[in-house]
């Protein structure tokens, strides 16, 4: 899927997203503030304001283009969202479909080899015969409910024996059948056909049948697959719960073959389609829509019907009104500190919060630069008070949309993992529902019953060589093994050739009991996932069923153990749930959180994976997608727990809940839950207004580890991006960070840049280290790493005083704003004091003399 950010036109899209809709008036107002601020400076005190009108050039200037980059990188990014998720479940429905036809591929090719039904087909002509293989067809058909008929078509087109609902033919002409007879492989067809006359039309599998005698076909075996039921338990899984938009199975030529809600579209319609899930609107049935168009990726070299195509469409008033978008269930310390990694995990984010960040240093320094030359000049302190209020009112629409737009961002996420998740336990549970048919119908093959009815070298030796056929066309088993009632081995298949030899082993005697315990063949027992001496002594499911004598009657002759490979089969649905991504990994836990395979070797078959218990315990069929900090990185997680198929794990008597997990890595957090990782404080418009009376200095506030600073304005010089840090500490002092390349009147030169944890408290945490404030005192800078700024206006201040005074303890006073916050002020006297100390500080500091550095460089 491509990012729809290039292909978008605002004006088309705009009206349908109301929240961004509303931010951008919010954009277009305060942009038009900072023209009448400009606009007025310019008319009302062009002396005074000399030095600041270049600061508002800027700062409109820069808001100007965020303004538009914040619209596009919006409107992209919930495109982006609602792309992904039609996306997403067009693949499914298509995926979930071919998995499903190349199982049938295998049954028709197995079925038609039967010993009995192709007896049957060569010598059709007595009633017993024919009642025992319609009973056997029925006996096959209840076991693999995915058919709603079978029949055994002879040459001619005589519906031999035949078991399902519905009217069915006693006589096909289908070019099918003919087809079937000349071709050393199965038919696969979807039309209209004679063989299901019922249905306007039908996905049918037919297979040639060998005679016993002469090997010559003496008919064909025709499995009716029942699309409609089938689709309409994809559909009912994954739709949207809101009904925004509808699920489609297309055929190549884009007709509607299912639809998940055919009051809107039938069977039938022909629809747009978009193989490139690209952003292009589609008009149909006179509205416009979204649409997501996926073919098969094919399996085991499988592609499925001729131009089959999963299809999800939605309408475009639709798409955004109830797009879940809400705030990710996450702590607040979480989601801010997750900012931090904005640049790894949305580029535009990160741009967008560079380019607010840029704007606010604009202001800052405009103001630091001019405030204090402002004076008694009132025209120019109400400009530097308008500049002010629109600075905190344009930051606080800002901090809004980035919340939103990283809100947006996560929420996408979430539902892609919580999607990838639903849909690896559907293709576990559908994938092992036909584990539990296979043995169950494999042991009421003859030359099985027979070997067991009348051991000896001879039938185990036919018995095992049956087996192997079998598995040579089952793949998803090691081997299948015969046992006697005793748990004793006779015979079994080595698929790989790999010189098994099972012979004579003994099962284990639980399981045992349990199969000679089964009430009827319908029927099975499994060896729930645990290292078993079959499979080399590693951890899988073992499927039994019993054997039963050729009469049908309740004696139990021994059982039958089919050992599923599980590591690739369980690798392979992992590996599609990565979907290329470097960051994501997944695996399959059980009830208790044991991992049963998983893409990371991190997470080894057994042992336990971290979870939430409460995830553990979520409902069967329920989804649940977190924000969580898991081993140490910020997570994107979802968790999906299984409800079977059909039948499976619901009415059969077997439960053995499988939770499946993805999880997407976004960064490092930090190694404790601390200060730094709290909502940033921050000065409200009210509080960053200059107080107009009184006694009052010009102060410039910042934050640091989450904690809001004042400086005096006057020892500021300038406030610099922390990118422009060069990390050089060699020859610097305890706390140094790097350095700063500077402008001075002498010509350029390096600044040491210091971290404040070491001076403010040995317990405060270190600067996330977006800005540095430029300090100036004499001939002397520096500068100090802050996570971010703030506000620069004039505020009272008091002593703190008492056993707080000395000369070089850097808090002396606090500062009051105009909304009564109280706020610590640094004191540089005594910052720079202790630079110069030699020894009486924690962290003895003193002044690089200016001396040369390099060439045409200094230390300031």
């Amino acid at each position: 899927m491509q990012h729809p950010a290039g292909d978008l036109h605002l004006d088309t899209f705009l009206p349908f997203m109301r929240d961004v809709d509303r931010c951008q008036r919010a954009l277009h107002e305060l942009a038009l503030a900072w023209r009448m601020i400009e606009a007025s400076t310019r008319m009302n005190c062009p002396e005074d304001g000399a030095l600041i009108i270049p600061t508002i050039e800027d700062a409109r200037r820069h808001f100007d283009q965020l303004e538009q980059q914040l619209i596009v990188s919006l409107v992209a990014e919930k495109m982006t969202g609602i792309l992904r998720e039609i996306s997403t479940k067009a693949l499914y429905i298509i995926d979930i479909v071919v998995r499903n036809l190349y199982e049938r591929t295998a049954d028709v090719s197995f079925l038609a080899t039967d010993r009995e039904l192709c007896a049957f087909a060569q010598h059709p002509d007595e009633d017993a015969k024919r009642a025992r293989c319609e009973a056997r067809l029925e006996a096959y058909r209840r076991k693999y409910t995915v058919y709603d008929a079978l029949l055994l078509v002879g040459p001619d087109g005589t519906v031999l024996a035949s078991a399902g609902e519905g009217p069915l033919p006693a006589h096909c002409a289908d070019p099918a059948i003919q087809e079937a007879l000349q071709r050393d492989g199965y038919v696969q067809i979807f039309r209209r056909s004679g063989l299901q006359p019922a249905k306007p039309e039908a996905l049918i599998y037919c297979h040639r049948m060998l005679g016993p005698d002469g090997g010559e076909p003496v008919g064909v075996l025709c499995l009716c697959f029942n699309l409609q039921e089938e689709m309409n338990g994809i559909f009912a899984s994954h739709r949207d719960p809101g009904a925004r938009y509808n699920m489609l199975l297309l055929d190549g030529g884009g007709r509607c073959i299912a639809s998940a809600d055919s009051d809107w579209i039938p069977v039938g319609r022909t629809l747009p389609m978009n193989p490139a899930c690209s952003a292009e609107l589609f008009m149909h049935a006179g509205r416009l829509h979204l649409v997501a168009t996926h073919t098969a990726g094919g399996y085991q070299g499988y592609a499925g019907p001729p131009g089959w195509r999963g299809q999800v469409i939605i309408p475009l008033e639709i798409a955004f009104s109830s797009q879940a978008r809400a705030a990710p269930c996450a702590p607040a310390r979480t989601t801010q500190g997750l900012l931090r990694h904005a640049g790894d995990f949305c580029r535009p984010l990160h741009d967008v919060m560079i380019a607010a960040q840029t704007i606010r240093r604009v202001v800052w320094n405009g103001q630091v630069i001019s405030g204090g030359k402002a004076g008694k000049s009132t025209r120019l302190r109400a400009v530097l008070a308008q500049i002010s209020d629109t600075g905190a009112r344009s930051d606080a629409l800002f901090q809004r949309s980035i919340h939103g737009l990283r809100d947006t961002v996560l929420a996408t996420g979430l539902q892609d993992a919580g999607f990838v998740a639903r849909l690896m336990v559907d293709l576990l549970d559908r994938n092992l529902y036909e584990r539990a048919n296979d043995c169950r119908w494999w042991a009421l093959s003859p030359d099985v019953q027979q070997a067991l009815a009348r051991p000896c070298a001879t039938s185990a030796a036919h018995a095992g060589r049956i087996l192997n056929h079998i598995n040579s066309l089952y793949t998803v088993y090691t081997s299948i093994f015969l046992y006697d009632c005793d748990g004793v081995v006779i015979a079994h298949s080595d698929r790989d050739a790999g010189g098994l030899d099972f012979t004579g082993r003994q099962v284990d005697p639980a399981i045992v009991q349990r199969v000679l315990g089964l009430r009827d063949d319908q029927d099975y027992a499994v060896e729930g996932f645990a290292p078993t001496p079959f499979y080399g002594d590693r951890s899988t499911y073992v499927y039994h069923a019993a054997v039963r004598g050729a009469d049908g009657g309740p004696r139990t002759l021994g059982g039958i153990g089919l050992v599923f490979d599980v590591t690739p089969e369980l690798t392979a649905m992992l590996n599609d749930a990565l979907a290329g991504k470097p960051r994501r990994q997944a695996c399959f836990i059980d009830r208790q959180g044991r991992v049963l395979a998983s893409s990371s070797a991190a997470h080894a078959p057994g042992e336990p994976f971290p979870i939430d218990p409460e995830l553990l315990a979520l409902e069967n069929g329920r989804s649940v997608s977190r924000l969580v900090v898991q081993h140490g990185q910020y997570t994107l997680l979802g968790c999906s727990v299984s409800q079977g198929y059909r039948e499976f794990k619901r009415d059969d008597g077997y439960r053995d809940d499988v939770l499946a997990v993805v999880y997407e890595t976004l960064g490092a957090a930090p190694p404790a839950e601390d200060a730094a990782l709290e909502p940033s404080p921050s000065l409200q418009a009210d509080d960053a207004r200059l107080v107009m009376a009184g006694e009052s200095e010009e102060y410039a506030t910042f934050l640091y580890g989450g904690r809001l600073y004042a400086i005096e304005a006057a020892h500021v010089h300038e406030a610099r991006p922390a990118d422009a840090l060069l990390p050089l500490t060699l020859g610097g002092r305890p706390g140094s960070v790097g350095m700063l390349p500077l402008a001075s009147d002498t010509g350029s030169g390096l600044a040491w840049v210091f971290d404040l944890s070491a001076w403010l408290d040995a317990k405060a945490p270190a600067a996330t280290g977006n800005e540095i404030i430029v300090l100036s005192r004499g001939a002397h800078r520096i500068g100090l790493l802050v996570d971010a700024l703030q506000a620069v206006g004039r505020y009272t201040s008091q002593p703190l005083g008492g056993a707080f005074d000395s000369d070089t303890r850097l808090i002396r006073r606090i500062v009051r704003t105009s909304g009564h916050s109280m706020i610590p002020t640094l004191d540089v006297d005594a910052l720079f004091q202790r630079l110069g100390d030699g020894g009486a500080a924690a962290v003895s500091l003193e002044p690089v003399p200016a001396h040369a550095t390099g060439e045409g460089m200094a230390v300031l």
